[in-house]
Order: C-alpha cells, then structure tokens, then sequence
C-alpha cells in the first residue's frame, strides 16, 4: 500500500500479506531511518550494480549508508567495492559490517567466508533465516539509507524480505530486452501484492554513447520497455548506458570513485521519503 507506515496494528487493509508476520527490528545499536529492497525478475540486468551506484550516490549526498547482500549464493556486492577474503567480524552477540573506502556499511556472505569461491549450499529456509539475521543481528549504528541488493526473481527470499523487514519501498532493474519488460512486471506485481511501495525502475544498459558525438545508441534496436513498465503505474526514473569505463572500475574494486548522473532524478527522489 502506497501510504503503508509498517504499522499493522492500525491497519484495516483487509487481505494484505505484510500484516500476516509480525515485522523483526533491529539490535538496540542499530538505527536505520529508511530501507529500500533493489529487486529484478530476473538475473543478468545488473541489480548489483545499480545497488552499488545508488548507495555510493547517496553516500556522496552525505548520508550515512548501508548495504545488505541478500544474494547469498550469488554475491557480488564485496567485489563491486574491492572487499575480497573473511573481513566481517562479531561476537557472541553479534555481527560487525565491513565499511568501503568511502564509509558506505556492507555485509554479505562472502565477507564472512575464508574462500570467497566456496558455494553456498543452502536450502531456502536456512537462507531465507540467514537474511533475516543480517538485519536484526548485525550492528550498522545509525543509518539513514539501507539498501538491500535481493536474489533475482520472485521466491522464498523476497518474499521473507517484505514480510519481514519493513521496506520503505522497492527499486526495480530492468534492461531493454522485450523478454525482460515482461519478467520485471512480475516484479511490480509482487511489490504491490505485497503492499509495498514502488519507488522506481532504473533501466540499466539501455544505450552506449558514441565517442566521438555523444550520440545514443539504442543496441537492442526500439525499445519499448519504458512504455510497458508505465502501463503498470511505475515511473522509469534512470536509463542507465553501457559504459566500458564502468566496467573497469567493478572490476578494480573502485565503484565508488564513479559518477553516475543518470541517478539524478532517482537520487532525488530518495531523500524527498520522508
């Protein structure tokens, strides 16, 4: 629901599947004042990526900024940020984030592994359980914008996200492929069957710029996603290009030092929640 305030005992809303589960909190050390969940319908759109690119912006806006990778078997947000290897630390009670070269709080899987290449074999409840203990047992302090990268798709872990954690709103990735329009309407349809405000879509690799005259080069030919995700009441806020120079840094480890313009609108948007 658009004006949800996560507050169910003051709901009438009849049917809504939020108010089934009672909302987990976080630790007494822990403060966060808004939360946003990055979801795709599918994987291969760079959800990842533009979770990184949205915090590092917000970072840069001054606002103190966390990341959880709830992509447990395909966690990518540590490379993203150059954090390789076990970094995390805790202790009987709790868990520590790992901080990035410019402050922003991060915790994933792979920060708590000594091999990052190990796999996760984990069936769905005990990783749906272990997202749930990133939230509520790990000490991020105060935070004014967390950001939780999802698993593709529509299962077992976003569904346990939004009944869980109160989500402030969901930012949906997409890319321009006809195929990919379609999928990621599954994805606003969940966030609205689950009573969760839509923020946005940003569609990423939406053209690459000619060097020489800045033109934009549509590579999947007419793109028509913009039109059908509008047609499901969302607004399209960021068109992401392919950029090479982008590429790089992800592979460096040196996101942060990347400057996204295209967010603007979206970055925008984000510090008007009140």
């Amino acid at each position: 629901m658009a004006d949800c305030n996560h507050n169910c005992d003051s709901c009438n809303v009849e049917g809504c599947a939020s108010r089934k589960i009672e909302k987990v909190k976080t630790n007494e050390l822990t403060n966060v004042k808004h939360c946003f969940a990055i979801m795709s319908g599918k994987g291969g759109v760079g959800k990842s990526l533009v979770t990184s690119l949205i915090a590092s912006a917000m970072n840069k806006k001054g606002k103190s900024v966390a990341i959880i990778d709830a992509d447990v078997t395909g966690p990518s947000i540590p490379q993203t940020f150059g954090l390789k290897g076990k970094y995390a630390s805790g202790d009987e009670q709790y868990l520590y984030p790992v901080l990035s070269k410019q402050g922003i709080k991060i915790m994933s899987a792979n920060l708590l592994m000594e091999d990052e290449q190990s796999p996760i074999v984990w069936r769905g409840p005990v990783v749906s359980n272990f997202v749930q203990q990133l939230y509520t047992d790990v000490v991020y302090g105060d935070v004014d914008y967390m950001f939780i990268d999802m698993p593709p798709g529509t299962s077992d872990i976003p569904l346990t996200i939004f009944q869980m954690i109160p989500i402030d709103g969901v930012i949906v990735v997409t890319s321009p492929q006809e195929l990919v329009s379609m999928v990621v309407g599954k994805s606003i349809n969940m966030a609205k069957m689950m009573y969760i405000p839509m923020v946005g879509v940003v569609e990423n690799m939406a053209y690459i710029k000619c060097p020489k005259c800045d033109e934009k080069i549509r590579i999947y030919g007419d793109d028509h996603s913009k039109e059908n995700i509008e047609k499901h009441g969302v607004e399209v806020l960021a068109e992401l290009p392919i950029d090479p120079k982008l590429a790089s840094m992800v592979d460096k480890g040196q996101i942060e030092d990347y400057d996204c313009p295209e967010l603007k609108k979206l970055v925008e948007k984000l510090l008007a929640f009140k």
